[in-house]
């Protein structure tokens, strides 16, 4: 057999597509999934979205009737540039961070509408409620029992490159388009991942330019791309993000608005396992491989092989954070940590 060529790059597969009669229906989708879909027209009758199809600048003038009188945080961009929001070539953000108001944002993006030499400008995460007044309640998707966070993000042509996150995600396009490329959790390590601490917004992404990779230095982003899916959202559109999918975005039009709600099936007091992570780094990633392997034992023996051989010999009101996790008990871990690290 002969073997395969290591700079082929096969097409992202389409993402699965569902239909969905009402909030009750979605819900169901929603609930315990563990595969991304995407949703075309869920949010058709937002007049955000009305908005959006008759123009970028309709959709910025609707939000402006909405903003609260308060600074934003807005990312600019390298001028002349692709609008890709990554590193230099020292690893610092090829960006920079400034706040204005949003009409004044608003009012940049329209004095260069057509200038293929403008800086992107994107504003990432932005809280609706914190941010807008009444925006919500007009463009909204009836989410049930979830305790969700709403934001909104908005901006010029953008590519973010491919990262990860740990809440549930429903993202609606509301103006222009956006490209999703999704891969697995499994494929991280074809992905190769950048810093887990100076990352552009939090989260470790990929270094590899989906628009021009370079199979020399990231051979293995080959084996990623063998089980990428792909969707183009218009507006309308929405698509799921199950936790810990690695994704990769491209706004696609002059001006691009997209609401999204992330949610945890999980309490919030379990807090974040990336802290785990950071903190292992600390500690146990640079000890000898002996002493690497006994800590490996042990965090199977605790953590992921937690079976009755782990507590059946220890009576069950004496077995402490060994129990199954209440608030009460995490909030003693939080505790005995935070005495720790601040010695």
């Amino acid at each position: 057999m002969a073997e395969a060529d290591p700079h082929h790059l096969a097409a992202a597969a389409p993402l699965r597509e569902i239909v969905v009669a009402g909030s009750e229906a979605l819900n169901a989708a929603l609930w315990g999934a563990t595969e991304p879909f995407v949703v075309r027209g869920l949010v058709a009758d937002w007049p955000l979205v009305e908005a959006g199809r008759q123009s970028g600048k309709a959709a910025r003038d609707y939000l402006l009737r909405f903003r609260r009188d308060v600074p934003f945080a807005v990312s600019v961009g390298e001028p002349r540039g692709d609008g890709r929001l990554f590193y230099d070539q020292t690893m610092r953000m090829n960006f920079r961070m400034a706040h204005a108001k949003l009409e004044d944002v608003f009012a940049r993006i329209d004095a260069e509408a057509g200038n293929p030499e403008a800086a992107p400008l994107y504003l990432a995460s932005i809280d609706i409620h914190q941010f807008f007044a009444g925006l919500h309640e007009a463009n909204q998707v009836d989410l049930g029992d979830h305790s969700v966070l709403a934001s909104i993000w908005m901006g010029t042509r953008t590519r973010i490159a491919a990262h990860n996150d740990f809440p549930q995600n429903l993202a609606c396009v509301a103006a222009g388009r956006r490209r999703f490329t999704l891969f697995p959790p499994e494929q991280f390590c074809n992905l190769y991942l950048g810093p887990i601490d100076n990352t552009p917004a939090g989260r470790a992404i990929s270094m590899v330019d989906f628009h021009n990779p370079d199979l020399d230095r990231h051979p293995r982003f080959a084996e990623a791309m063998g089980h990428a899916l792909v969707a183009e959202l218009a507006p309308g559109d929405a698509i799921y993000i199950p936790p810990m999918w690695w994704h990769h975005v491209e706004g696609l039009e002059p001006f691009n608005v997209l609401v999204n709600y992330w949610w945890r099936e999980t309490p919030r007091w379990m807090g974040q396992p990336q802290e785990a992570l950071n903190h292992a780094i600390m500690t146990i990633r640079d000890l000898p491989q002996h002493e690497k392997q006994h800590w490996r034992e042990v965090f199977d023996y605790y953590v992921f092989n937690n079976g009755d051989q782990t507590v059946g010999h220890i009576p069950e009101e004496g077995r402490s954070v060994l129990a199954p996790l209440t608030p009460e008990s995490a909030g003693r871990i939080r505790a005995f940590l935070l005495r720790q690290l601040s010695r």
